[in-house]
């Protein structure tokens, strides 16, 4: 049961931009991978709200790869041998600029779609290479729709949400400099994944005292075809959530975010440099500007990685999320 407050207005705000979406984070990060734009980067993600209504909310996501990572330890460039038989990934620069709307239908049920557009900057040495390959790419990445339903218990404590990710994202850009210019870039890091995917989860949202809020989610993310020889691997995200509501005007939190990702799969899959585990702190805070504008900011750093085979990891990823609520 939701207490009342004197900051009600931005806690119901922030609760919808938080306590169904925070899986959308973007763990994955690997290094033949779309780091994060086609499993949603979107902390804004299908949002949680018992008031019927409207909500925009532009988010901008930066992520920099450029730890290269075996298993559970980084990798020094040095150290790898070059020319190497595996193709050893220098570094990948991303930014994210996404669209979401969200209506909340009644009490009960409610419907997000975010679109994302991402600018990417991508570096590598192919296998049997000394030189580096390069590509510069943009355009928007795969469309997510994702319905929820909220109405188990009359506090709408615990919600279910379902949807698809769609397609809508190219999957044919090509490296633009060096010697493997004019090639196709990896599958894993083109703008979409070119499968359409199901999306399924459960949240649990509470107040823990008067000042003190808590929200737990799981989410499954399953490739439903495979599309030119390509299927992205199964996604599961585990995530947790702390909030102190006692400040007048703005929102801290502390969120915790795991996921588990699955082989790539397919004649174009990276298989041997594809799959990890990541586990990673997020502390944000939340502010309201006005009463129907609020401005969010989340730091994600991860703790515990593991990698399988060669793969790219960011240090950290910066999300900040402007809302306004109609």
């Amino acid at each position: 049961m939701i207490h009342s407050h004197s900051n009600a207005p931005l806690r119901a705000l922030v609760l919808s931009l938080i306590a169904a979406g925070t899986s959308s984070l973007p763990l994955r990060a690997s290094a033949c991978s779309s780091c994060g734009c086609n499993i949603g980067v979107e902390w804004a993600d299908s949002g949680y709200s018992t008031a019927a209504g409207l909500r925009l909310d532009l988010r901008y996501d930066f992520i920099n790869q450029d730890q290269l990572r075996y298993g559970a330890h980084a990798v020094r460039r040095r150290d790898v041998e070059i020319p190497n038989e595996e193709e050893i990934q220098q570094g990948t620069l991303t930014r994210f600029y996404t669209l979401g709307l969200d209506y909340s239908i009644d009490h009960d049920w409610g419907l997000s779609v975010q679109l994302p557009t991402l600018q990417r900057e991508h570096q590598t040495i192919d296998e049997g290479d000394t030189g580096i390959t390069g590509s510069s790419t943009s355009g928007i990445g795969d469309l997510r729709v994702i319905g929820r339903y909220q109405g188990f218990f009359a506090d709408h404590s615990w919600g279910l949400q379902f949807g698809l990710q769609l397609p809508t994202g190219k999957i044919d850009d090509r490296f633009d400099r060096g010697a493997e210019a004019g090639e196709t870039l990896d599958r894993g890091l083109q703008n979409g994944t070119g499968t359409t995917d199901l999306i399924v989860g459960v949240y649990h949202y509470a107040a823990l005292s008067r000042d003190w809020d808590r929200f737990e989610q799981l989410q499954l993310k399953q490739a439903l075809d495979t599309r030119d020889g390509f299927r992205p691997g199964t996604q599961i995200s585990l995530n947790a959530g702390l909030r102190y509501v006692g400040f007048t005007g703005f929102i801290p939190q502390l969120q915790i975010n795991s996921r588990i990702e699955g082989h790539e799969t397919g004649a174009e899959a990276d298989y041997q440099n594809s799959g990890s585990q990541v586990i990673a702190l997020s502390p944000g805070v939340s502010a309201g500007i006005g009463g129907q504008v609020s401005l969010s900011g989340f730091l994600q750093l991860p703790v515990y990685q593991h990698y399988t085979g060669y793969q790219l990891a960011p240090h950290y990823i910066a999300s900040v999320n402007l809302g306004y609520r109609f």
